[in-house]
Order: C-alpha cells, then structure tokens, then sequence
C-alpha cells in the first residue's frame, strides 16, 4: 500500500504515463478500459500503474467522498469475468486535503494480451487506443518469457494440425471483439497466439489449446479427462454398476459431465405439512456442477492423474489432482484464491461453463443447504483436493 506522500506525489505527476485520473464515480467502463490497457503495459514499464479515481486532469483533488460500497465495485472488476485474463489489481482509499480519493494499483499481466470486452485497450504516453496487429503481436511475443502457468506454456511435440480449428473460430467469435475480427487479417498461428492457444516462437500449441481445441488431447496430456464410477453402496470395492473415462476437448468433458449429472440425480416430493409439500433433488444439480466446474478449472493439468468423480449410494466424491494454489489455504478457503490455470479459466467464463471467478464454492455451499443437504465437505493434501457431497435423506 502506497504511503499518503507517495499518493499525493501520484497526484501532482503531470508526465507520467502510468497514471490515469478521473472525477467519475460511475464510469465504470473508463475504468475497466484503464485497468487493462495498464495490464497490457505496452511500454514494459518495470512498475505499477495506477488509476487515481477523485483527481483532475489538472492534478487536482475534487473533493469527492468515497464510500465503502464504491470501494467494493472496483474490488470486484477483477472477478467479474469482462477483463481477461483476470487482473492483478488492488483497491484503496486516501483521505488528502481536498477530499477522498480512491486508488486502484495495477501490475502489468504475465499473460498479455489482455482484452476488456473482447478488445485489447493499451496506453503508450498519453495515447490511449484500441491495440493494431502489430501491438498485439508484441504482447503475444511477450508473453512466451512471461508465462508462468502450465497452459500457458507450449505443448512440445504439438503443432497447429493437433488442433480443431473449427472450433477454435467459434470460441473466438465469443471472446474477441466483432469490430477487431471484422479488421483482422492475421495469419490463424497469429490468432491462436492472441489468445494464448500457440507459441509461435516454437511453432507449437500451448498446453490450454490442446485441452480446449486438442484432436487428441491425451496424447499430449494424458490426465486430462474424468473417471467416473458409479457404485450401489458405499464401498469403494464394490462391483460398479456403471463407469466410464471421459475425455476428448473441455467442451466434451464439460457436456458429457452434465448428461451424468442428469442421469445420476432423483427428484422427489418431500411432505412438509399435510397441505403442504417441496421439490427436492438428491443432490442440487447446479451445485454438482459447480463442483464439478471448479475441479476441471484448477486441476494440475501437468498431473497424469484423472479427475475422479465418484458416485456412492449415500454420497459423491470429486477429486482433483493439485492441492491448493498460490494464496490458498486450509485456514483461508473458499475465501482465497489463485489461478493455475488462468487461460483455461478465462475459456471457461466466456463459454459459460463458470459465471464469476472466485465464488463457485460459496454458490454451491448456499443451494447445497438450500435443498436440505448437509455442507459439502474439503479435504486438501500437496497432490489433491477432495470434496464429498452428501446426498439428501430427508
């Protein structure tokens, strides 16, 4: 966190190119379009980029008053899914003379380049614009020293006909902007690269390409699918009255789960009052998947390892392969959270497969006790995560 002196030094900086000021409380998309042009950080600064909110152009404070749910706003940018991948961000409130200001720190992304509602926003000097395919392709090159996550790395051996470009140009036509696509006349290697899918330095496609788009993704990754069992009691040793390996491209993975879903749930009329009865399900179908959709986005992928997904009489168990990640702990989760897998979890929200980055868990938690379950139940070690889902007998 800044010192006040620094901040008012922020303040009065008229030259500096990591700095945006705004006396707006409500525009919310001047700010979202600051926070990724600063993450994008065309200009390689080696510092944070800041966006003072309560500061003229002229490097005045405007005297405003900020309020703790105006706080929570900003806070909430980096979780909410439209600027991709997620921000590094943090939220503060300064009280100066003149009035209260709030700053938002930026740091500049491992995984450039970074779009806000599909376009890539940059800032070069007091240039603020959408970025052309050459500043895309610099990011895109960037990225390849930068990346630090698995998916993010090339798949060696891989090349562009290991993926199903097909599908790849649908997903980019949810992701990118219509306008960018309409004016792109880039190369697909470049496309792929752009939205962290290939390295076009090794000519390979990345770890996350292959789970999204992979032909064959178990050549290369041979964790990466779910072994489902279902069983009659609650014995592990039981003969199985159903299993299967489920696997191909996360699309796939991800539909095929929700047919078991389906298949393995009972509804039923519970008898409250001799008037009165509810609907319920062995199991909330939406929290199961948000479970379930939780495990494919933070799994180790470079486990060979599956996810298992276990169906017992009584109960389910969901067990993914990596332990907890980054600021996770025992003590802090659900509460805390990183990303092992940051390109798969921006594929995943803008497909719909996760609403928001960051609650699953709670939103599973609340319809577990909705339908009268009992609280799901965690348990972590350094290779694995296990969740146990405890069915209805009410």
């Amino acid at each position: 966190m800044l010192s006040n002196q620094e901040v008012v030094a922020l303040v009065s900086d008229m030259e500096s190119d990591r700095i945006e000021r705004t006396v707006s409380l409500t525009n919310k998309d001047k700010y979202c379009e600051a926070i990724c042009a600063f993450a994008n950080n065309l200009p390689n600064h080696r510092h944070p980029s800041y966006l003072l909110i309560g500061v003229t152009d002229d490097g005045k404070v405007a005297g405003l008053t900020i309020s703790d749910d105006f706080l929570l706003t900003l806070g909430a940018i980096r979780s909410e899914g439209n600027i991709l991948p997620q921000p590094f961000i943090g939220v503060d409130r300064y009280s100066l003379e003149g009035g209260e200001i709030a700053v938002v720190t930026v740091h500049a992304s491992d995984l450039p380049p970074v779009r806000y509602k599909g376009r890539v926003h940059i800032r070069v000097g007091p240039r603020k614009a959408i970025a052309n395919e050459q500043e895309e392709r610099v990011l895109s090159e960037r990225r390849v020293a930068l990346a630090r996550s698995f998916d993010a790395q090339p798949a060696r051996e891989s090349t562009i006909d290991d993926l199903a470009l097909g599908q790849f140009d649908a997903y980019r036509r949810e992701v990118v902007d219509a306008e960018t696509i309409e004016s792109n006349h880039r190369p697909v290697e470049q496309q792929l690269a752009s939205l962290r899918l290939y390295d076009p330095q090794s000519k390979n496609a990345t770890n996350a390409g292959l789970i999204l788009f992979g032909k064959n993704t178990r050549f290369f990754l041979p964790g990466a699918y779910v072994q489902y069992l279902q069983l009659p009691g609650t014995d592990l040793t039981d003969e199985p009255i159903d299993q299967d390996e489920l696997d191909g491209d996360l699309n796939t993975v991800v539909r095929a789960l929700e047919l078991r879903l389906k298949s393995i749930n009972k509804t039923r009329l519970l008898k409250l009052t001799a008037f009165e009865e509810k609907e319920v399900q062995d199991y909330p179908e939406l929290a199961l998947r948000e479970l379930l959709m939780n495990a494919v986005m933070h799994r180790n992928y470079n486990s060979n390892a599956p996810i298992r997904f276990y169906v017992f009489s009584d109960h389910i168990e969901i067990q993914s392969p990596g332990g907890l990640y980054g600021e996770a702990t025992p003590e802090n989760f659900p509460l805390r959270n990183s990303y092992r897998n940051p390109v798969i979890a921006e594929a995943m929200k803008s497909q719909g497969f996760v609403n928001r980055f960051g609650y699953g868990v709670q939103r599973a938690q609340a319809r577990l006790e909705a339908n009268g379950n009992r609280p799901a139940e965690f348990e972590f070690d350094t290779h694995t995560v296990l969740v146990k889902i405890f069915k209805n007998i009410q």
